[in-house]
């Protein structure tokens, strides 16, 4: 688990995916209610029957996993299946043709076999067994033959727990639903001009200052060390990479209001729980910022045992661009000193970057030439264009949550959209993979995070994982409708878009 299976993914271990003329164009494929759309589905003239105990085998290193398909058989059928040696269920790692994250599926009367070449691909064919799973005992599973890959290694969402705080709880809930749909990233947003969320060794009035508020003027709140570290483990168990993000230079005014020494002023600046942007930045260049910068940095990269640290870099209007770029510059070596890989937004193109430096691509509103000059410098792209994939923008003008800067986004906005064109000059080559951010300057409960991700999070999800040449809006939604019994299995708030037709 972790950089094993992520960096092998990002390194082009497995590229491209096969596709079988039964997933092109509908067919058998729309037979069965799975999101993402698998490579590869076959329908099988018989399915395999759950009266019987049912019994779970797989080996050590999937230990994990099993445990895994064994709650989302309780939670399906109310009977809780056996761990045992010889399971008609069975997990193998004997996959090697599968890659990094792959797995092939048989569910037939002989039972079920689930096979993959890592434990992360039987936890993504755990996922897909969860959809085929009927509710209720004495029923079956239909059967089914799947051969299954992801298009892109990076399939990201992101939580943004600094404008409002978000508790641990709330944190694991959204790594439970975004998994579910193969995501397996989650970018939290972790520090803004409303709030600091993260404690830092040395730096005590970031949380005591900086995590004391929030939008609206709220209680805020924070992570120590050991919340960030359940968080990371949490989501580790289910093949879900914590990607933090310290936002700098600008989106800083928490910290400037926690340490006089990082404004050039000498001043604290007061605590901001408004919504605006762009105002607020660092003293660039002083040996305080670049001693407050190193620490945070070090102090992140320790807690995160992920490959990747992300240093934001948007929206920064009080700085030259020499003294952005000169910025982004000296934090990517602070970044990679400690081994990671730097991440920034679209911005970060202006500056000189490391080839294994990468960009992700948000403002659609704005020529891509930040986008296009972090390519030519050899760097790869995270794909999240606001006018498609911002869960924060409101469905239609009613919507009673939300923003729209960047336009109305319904589920076919979010759908219908080819990561390898949206950049002129940016192709499939280029694209490391797809992020989903959700901001939350309007949003302040879990159930407000889920009504603006479901059911659009979902087609995200199979944009980011299923062959782009296999895919249909009014197929996809034809499917995801039936998704709409299992979000109320899972107690799910999501908004009932007019473009599902939705079963009931």
């Amino acid at each position: 688990m972790g950089e094993s299976w992520l960096a092998r993914m990002a390194a082009g271990v497995l590229v491209g995916v096969a596709l079988a003329a039964c997933a092109v164009g509908g067919g058998v494929a729309d037979e069965v209610n799975l999101v993402p759309l698998p490579s590869e589905v076959e329908i099988l003239p018989a399915g395999f029957a759950l009266d019987e105990p049912m019994v779970i085998s797989a080996p050590p290193e999937a230990a994990a996993v099993a445990g895994h398909l064994v709650r989302a058989v309780l939670d399906a059928t109310g009977r809780r299946p056996e761990l045992g040696a010889a399971g008609a269920v069975r997990l193998s790692l004997d996959a090697p043709q599968a890659g990094a994250e792959g797995y092939d599926l048989v569910v037939d009367p002989d039972g079920v076999r689930l096979s993959a070449a890592t434990p992360a691909g039987l936890f993504w064919g755990v996922q897909t067994l969860r959809q085929l799973l009927p509710t209720g005992p004495g029923r079956q599973i239909d059967g089914i033959r799947v051969s299954d890959r992801p298009r892109f290694a990076w399939r990201g969402a992101m939580l943004d727990v600094a404008r409002h705080f978000f508790a641990v709880a709330d944190v694991k809930r959204y790594i439970d639903l975004i998994s579910a749909y193969k995501l397996n990233v989650l970018h939290l947003h972790l520090s803004d001009d409303q709030g600091w969320r993260l404690a830092i060794d040395g730096w005590p009035d970031l949380t005591a200052v900086g995590g004391s508020t929030e939008i609206g003027g709220g209680p805020g709140g924070f992570y120590d060390a050991d919340d960030y570290r359940e968080i990371v483990a949490y989501a580790r168990d289910r093949f879900v990479e914590i990607v933090p993000e310290i936002d700098l230079p600008g989106h800083t005014n928490a910290a400037l209001a926690s340490y006089a020494e990082l404004n050039c002023d000498g001043r604290r600046r007061e605590p901001y729980t408004g919504m605006k942007v762009g105002f607020s930045a660092l003293c660039v260049g002083s040996p305080a910022t670049d001693r407050f910068v190193s620490d945070v940095v070090a102090a992140v990269a320790r807690l995160t045992p992920g490959p990747y640290l992300h240093i934001g870099g948007d929206e920064v209007q009080t700085l030259s661009a020499q003294e952005y770029a000169a910025f982004v510059e000296r934090a990517q070596e602070l970044v990679r000193a400690t081994g990671k890989r730097m991440v920034g937004w679209q911005e970060i193109g202006k500056a000189k970057l490391a080839a294994d430096s990468i960009t992700q691509f948000w403002q659609t509103n704005d020529p891509p030439d930040e986008v296009q000059q972090a390519v030519r410098q050899g760097g790869k792209l995270v794909m999240s264009p606001a006018s498609r994939v911002y869960l924060d923008m409101k469905y239609d003008a009613d919507t009673r949550i939300g923003l729209d800067w960047a336009g109305f986004v319904e589920v076919r906005d979010a759908y219908e959209w080819d990561p390898a064109t949206v950049v002129q000059g940016v192709g499939e080559q280029d694209v490391l993979g797809v992020e989903t951010p959700l901001w939350t300057e309007t949003v302040e409960t879990i159930a407000d995070v889920e009504y603006l991700a479901f059911p659009r999070l979902p087609a995200v999800a199979e944009v980011a994982w299923s062959p782009q040449r296999a895919r249909s809006f009014d197929r996809f939604a034809a499917r995801l409708a039936s998704h709409a019994a299992l979000w109320k299995r899972w107690d799910v708030t999501y908004h009932r878009s007019p473009q599902i037709p939705w079963a009931d």
